[in-house]
């Protein structure tokens, strides 16, 4: 059974994954499989490929630990970058569109959007933050709150979050750089 996330310590597992300790990467993926199935589904909706993808990661996790830097980040985000960008390579290489109108777009993007938010909670059982965040996304304008939900959640770049509210590249930039020091300062 995993130990909880604050018990856990990823960055010894990923120091012993680079010093070549199998049991490191299994204790890792015992302690993490779940979740990282879970935001990768979140990304490309797609359970073979999110299967896929998390064995990608597994496996560029063991290769690159010796890459992590502990002063660029935590080790689990880390951990959670590297499948997180193969996810969204995935879907960028996959690059399936259906057409819409503009009003049916905008509807399915927010609630999917505040949907993905709510299943991402629930499925990471993050009651903590989701209880402290929650209350601080809804204090975000809506369009701001979105672009930080379809970056985040969705797994879009900033250019496809631009076309998708058909704004410009910079305000899109500026919204979600305001949003997140406004969630930072939320959450301190």
């Amino acid at each position: 059974m995993p130990a909880s996330t604050a018990d856990f310590d990823y960055q010894a597992a990923l120091l012993a994954c680079a010093a070549g300790e199998r049991a490191a990467l299994q204790q890792l993926y015992e302690q993490e499989g779940a979740r990282l199935l879970g935001v990768v589904m979140r990304i490309v909706r797609d359970q073979a490929l999110a299967e896929d993808i998390v064995h990608d990661a597994c496996v560029n996790i063991w290769t690159r630990a010796a890459s992590f830097n502990p002063a660029l980040g935590s080790a689990r985000g880390w951990i959670y970058s590297v499948a997180r960008n193969l996810a969204l390579n995935a879907v960028r290489d996959a690059r399936r569109e259906i057409t819409v109108d503009d009003d049916t777009a905008t509807a399915l993007d927010a609630q999917a959007s505040l949907e993905a938010w709510q299943d991402m909670a629930d499925a990471f059982a993050w009651q903590a933050s989701a209880g402290r965040i929650g209350p601080c996304l809804e204090r975000l304008e809506p369009v701001r709150r979105n672009c930080i939900l379809h970056a985040y959640v969705d797994g879009l770049s900033h250019s496809e979050i631009a076309r998708r509210l058909e704004a410009p590249l910079g305000t899109v930039k500026a919204w979600i750089k305001r949003s997140l020091a406004a969630l930072r300062e939320c959450l301190s």
